[in-house]
């Protein structure tokens, strides 16, 4: 567990569904973890701080753990509205619209274009933090640079998708201040992370 901003936490897990580590976050101010899977401290390391009150995806894809958060919390899962036909099986998740504040001091963004629901969580805290799914990744390394997912990931029209993607990263970029890029696939950047994200746009 890495404090990489003031009050703003990641860590990384195995998930044997895709049989790859993947990356979540905990903000504390805002006390909401983001795309949650338990942490090798386990739960009781939240028990000791501020209690997490709601778990944010930033697709649907990405419950991963919220189950055991919500069993040993209490908390609430949400989810973009577009992504909610996921949890038809009886999983207690609510939808979010964009624009709107999903937990104090966090606003999910539209990004869409890899699926409807694909979001970006601009955070507050911490001196200013963008939360995204798959739409950007970085497989390998704190120096790796920014990427796509592979073509095969990427439907039936790979280089449409990743205009798609690189306008709305461009978009929030120009639109929106922080300092840091959390991903769920790839260590965050932590620091400059705004124009890190417009040059990887625009290239």
């Amino acid at each position: 567990m890495q404090e990489i901003a003031p009050g703003i936490f990641h860590w990384t897990a195995f998930r044997e569904t895709i049989r790859q580590q993947v990356h979540s976050y905990y903000v504390q101010e805002a006390a909401a973890v983001i795309d949650p899977m338990q942490p090798d401290e386990g739960l009781d390391w939240f028990a000791e701080r501020t209690t997490p009150q709601r778990a944010l995806l930033t697709n649907r894809h990405h419950y991963r753990h919220c189950d055991r958060f919500a069993e040993r919390f209490g908390l609430e899962v949400l989810c973009h509205t577009s992504g909610l036909h996921e949890f038809e099986d009886g999983r207690d998740v609510r939808g979010f619209d964009w624009g709107d504040e999903v937990a104090p001091g966090i606003t999910a963004h539209e990004v869409g274009v890899l699926c409807p629901e694909e979001s970006a969580l601009h955070i507050q805290h911490g001196g200013g933090a963008l939360a995204v799914a798959d739409g950007v990744v970085r497989w390998e390394g704190p120096d790796a640079e920014l990427g796509f997912v592979p073509d095969f990931l990427l439907g039936d029209d790979p280089e449409g998708v990743r205009r798609g993607l690189s306008a709305a990263y461009k978009r929030l970029a120009e639109e929106l201040e922080f300092d840091c890029l959390l991903m769920a696939h790839g260590n965050p950047v932590v620091g400059g992370a705004r124009e890190t994200l417009r040059a990887f746009a625009e290239a």
